[in-house]
């Protein structure tokens, strides 16, 4: 039987305060990205844990630099500044899903994005990224597509990307259902036992 998603969320200050997990040591020099995944119906609590945790660590680790990064507040602020969200909207209202996913693949291409990304969150700065709201952002923004821009953004920068769907260490598959391109570069933050 599988431990229970607060079990699993319980554990996580402990995985990402230690000093292992901070300087992406015994990881064989592989880069610092974790996935913490979760069951898609669980999103409400993950999200509120995100807040508690986020709180937490600015009072109790007010030594470290940690930015929380909702993907869709992301994707939103960046569209916008582009001038691209209103046409956005009215292009999905018009055309529909399908023609504004095609409009939307050049100015959300990750050569673009993740740079703006890092740069609006001076993320190279921080000690710790966390990184949610996959699941607002998908089919525009993938998990795969996003995790390896950033390794070559960030290298060995501490990455925890909490992921609505199933990890199983060598692949993606988004709310139990989509997969996705194999990404065998990240760690789990919190198996399933």
């Amino acid at each position: 039987m599988s431990q229970s998603l607060q079990d699993r969320l319980n554990q996580i200050p402990g995985k990402i305060l230690s000093q292992a997990f901070l300087q992406s040591q015994g990881l064989g020099n592989e880069i610092g990205f974790w996935v913490f995944d979760y069951a898609p119906e669980e999103e409400l609590k993950v999200r509120e844990y995100l807040a508690f945790l986020t709180g937490f660590l600015s009072k109790k680790q007010s030594h470290l630099k940690v930015i929380s990064i909702n993907l869709l507040e992301m994707m939103r602020d960046y569209l916008e500044e582009r001038k691209f969200l209103d046409k956005a909207v009215q292009m999905q209202e018009g055309k529909g899903d399908q023609a504004l996913l095609k409009a939307l693949a050049g100015p959300m291409h990750m050569d673009k994005f993740a740079p703006y990304m890092m740069e609006q969150t001076n993320a190279s700065e921080q000690d710790i990224i966390l990184i949610h709201g996959l699941g607002s952002v998908w089919p525009v923004l993938r998990a795969h597509s996003l995790l390896n821009k950033l390794h070559g953004l960030l290298g060995h920068k501490p990455v925890v990307l909490f992921y609505p769907g199933e990890y199983d260490g060598q692949s993606l598959t988004l709310f139990n259902r989509i997969p996705s391109n194999n990404y065998y570069r990240a760690f789990s933050l919190v198996p399933h036992n």
